[in-house]
């Protein structure tokens, strides 16, 4: 297990007026949003992404969210997440974000799309038609400090034990991903990685 902590100074990459793509339970667009609007009460539907990355010898690279987001601030996540803006391909977008949160651009293998809602208290929700996506690279993270406290690649037996023993710290949308990676998609990283060996 290794820590890796952020860099000092990092680009703002995340504004609460950038534009959303609001879809219905197909995936299909029937409008644009804010981001802080599509996030408030109990949210809208919008497109988003979720990214695993791996090192060659296996491990996952979580991301502890920054303490200054509104919802799950200060919580463990997976690689990196966000959406894409209006206009913008899913795919495009998750190798954007990628490099603005990590430093990092490996090609990036489309694993599944699930629908979720989460509730953060009063302070508002996560719904989202997630895609989800793996890669795997030798670097290390060079982290945007804006949007990440903190890094740590665990092994995918150490995940499993820590989302089962130690759930609050982790965010829902990891809670409902990795779980089905592992039942559903390891044959598929399994893949991703030997082409790393």
């Amino acid at each position: 297990m290794q820590d890796e902590q952020v860099q000092n100074v990092a680009p703002v990459v995340s504004f609460a007026d950038e534009p959303l793509i609001l879809v219905d339970s197909h995936d299909q667009p029937v409008g644009t949003m804010t981001k802080e609007a599509a996030h408030q009460g109990q949210g809208i539907l919008h497109r988003a992404f979720s990214i695993f990355v791996f090192n060659p010898a296996g491990d996952v690279l979580l991301q502890q969210r920054s303490a200054d987001k509104t919802l799950w601030g200060g919580f463990w996540a997976n690689s990196c997440c966000s959406h894409p803006r209006r206009g913008e391909d899913t795919g495009a977008a998750a190798q954007r974000r990628q490099s603005e949160e990590l430093g990092l651009n490996p090609t990036l293998s489309y694993l599944y799309k699930f629908e979720y809602h989460a509730q953060f208290g009063d302070l508002g929700a996560e719904h989202e038609l997630c895609s989800v996506f793996a890669g795997c690279t030798a670097k290390a993270p060079a982290v945007n400090a804006n949007e990440i406290d903190a890094t740590i690649w665990l092994s995918p037996a150490e995940l499993d034990d820590a989302l089962k023993n130690e759930p609050a710290l982790y965010t829902p949308w990891l809670q409902f991903e990795w779980p089905r990676i592992r039942s559903d998609y390891w044959a598929t990283i399994e893949a991703l990685l030997a082409t790393h060996n």
